[in-house]
């Protein structure tokens, strides 16, 4: 055998085990599929070993494949903790910790995190952003902060995950709106076409009502922030459908009514993600950890 593997070309393998196909890898991995093909092959040139079934239909591993496979899954957890264990000896003299939320959870879970946070690590300067959901993705892929917490669906080999609460979206009108006397629930349907106020494409919000309704919304009007929809809903504007963590002190005021929808759920995961090494440093495993337990 010559040359070592290269990293990227052993995650490239592991992923086509676990998808069944070079074009879902390589997506996985954030590479060109003509990359992550040629990548495979300097591999199996590498060990001598044919390592992959190619087919129109797909590729699985050959018998020799698969045993690489689970020595590769070990290399790469050997080298994730060892990038995990180096960020923590770093982060071990104070350090800083960054975080980007998307707005819902900036506003009403993440400062009480962030102080159950500060009791366990006072010696640890945050720094904090505010981004939709996107924005956090972004953010976590340039590098520019190593934990992000969103909103709903998570694009599929986008970042590492984990579920640390969830949330309600509800519909909610003004008092003096004509659906806010009404009986039986509001179809999924009537919510569809120029009725609505929304927040913005590309917020974790936007995709979860997008994704649980027939089809996208066609909005009324778009807003940049979950303030400016429940201003505007309660001006009398119209409808809109937020998260019941925006919308719970109006709720409980008055200002506002939730109404309940046929045929929709609005039920949505609240995530921890980031990108990089799969084992996350000691001060974001902690945030991770305090988030879970009182989300």
């Amino acid at each position: 055998m010559g040359q070592m593997p290269e990293l990227i070309a052993l995650k490239v393998l592991v992923a086509v085990a676990d998808h069944g196909s070079m074009s879902a890898a390589a997506r996985e991995v954030g590479m060109a599929q003509p990359n992550a093909s040629r990548s495979l092959s300097t591999l199996e040139r590498r060990l001598g070993l044919r390592l992959l079934n190619r087919s129109t239909t797909g590729s699985v591993p050959t018998p020799e494949g698969y045993l690489v496979v689970e020595w590769a899954r070990q290399v790469l957890d050997e080298v994730d903790a060892l990038v995990a264990n180096a960020t923590a000896l770093h982060d071990a003299d104070g350090g800083r910790l960054s975080v980007v939320a998307s707005q819902t959870i900036a506003e009403h879970l993440l400062p009480g995190w962030l102080t159950r946070f500060r009791s366990v690590h006072p010696e640890v300067q945050l720094q904090v952003g505010v981004e939709n959901t996107d924005g956090v993705l972004a953010q976590l892929h340039s590098g520019a902060c190593e934990i992000g917490f969103i909103e709903g669906p998570l694009p599929h080999g986008s970042a590492h995950a984990q579920i640390v609460a969830h949330d309600e979206l509800v519909l909610v009108v003004s008092p003096d709106h004509r659906w806010a006397q009404r009986d039986e629930p509001i179809a999924a349907e009537q919510l569809l076409d120029g009725i609505l106020i929304t927040r913005e494409s590309g917020s974790g919000t936007r995709r979860v009502l997008d994704d649980a309704l027939p089809h996208p919304v066609t909005p009324q009007m778009e807003l940049n922030s979950n303030t400016a929809v429940r201003v505007a809903v309660t001006a009398g504007a119209g409808p809109a459908v937020l998260s019941h963590l925006a919308v719970r002190d109006a709720l409980r005021a008055g200002q506002l009514i939730a109404l309940p929808v046929a045929g929709a759920s609005f039920r949505r995961p609240l995530r921890a993600v980031w990108s990089g090494p799969q084992h996350l440093g000691e001060h974001a495993t902690t945030l991770v950890r305090l988030a879970s337990e009182r989300g």
